[in-house]
């Protein structure tokens, strides 16, 4: 077996785990670094009633947590499934090496899990959106930005 399918194997097994136990959908998330498992994550978007709590987004904390550093670098992502546009923002955020993937975003359409909605909507213009999206108070918020940007001491990421 190689090392790659012993990961996703894991990431696939917490998602069983998590799917069976009435936590969420079936999807299930390792990060990897150096050979090692440093985060792990299972879809609990049932039990904790948060739409965010996607198996990726759940690793991608853990590893954090565990590695006291809010970047991935070098590190290797095993998803059960091809990540949903939210989690692929946070893995980019997070700035590993490598996704691998199980099933694909078909595949989790085909048992009602459709992201296409989403992957549409990001093409179209804001005034085209099924949920609307209004810019208010941009001069009064400008200033923030102003102010990180003259700020001596801050950590870009």
């Amino acid at each position: 077996m190689t090392r790659e399918m012993k990961f996703m194997l894991e990431a696939i097994q917490l998602g069983k785990e998590g799917m069976e136990n009435n936590e969420g959908g079936p999807f299930g998330c390792v990060i990897v670094k150096d050979d090692t498992i440093i985060g792990r994550g299972w879809n609990k978007v049932i039990s904790s009633n948060d739409p965010t709590a996607h198996a990726e987004v759940s690793a991608i904390r853990d590893a954090c947590k565990n590695l006291q550093s809010f970047q991935l670098e070098g590190c290797e992502v095993y998803s059960s499934c091809e990540p949903c546009p939210m989690c692929l923002g946070a893995i980019y955020w997070a700035r590993p090496s490598k996704i691998y993937y199980g099933n694909t975003r078909q595949d989790a359409a085909n048992i009602g899990f459709d992201d296409s909605l989403i992957y549409h909507e990001i093409t179209l213009p804001l005034h085209e959106r099924k949920i609307a999206i209004e810019c208010v108070g941009r001069n009064e918020a400008i200033t923030m930005f102003e102010e990180w940007s003259a700020k001596n001491k801050k950590t870009l990421y």
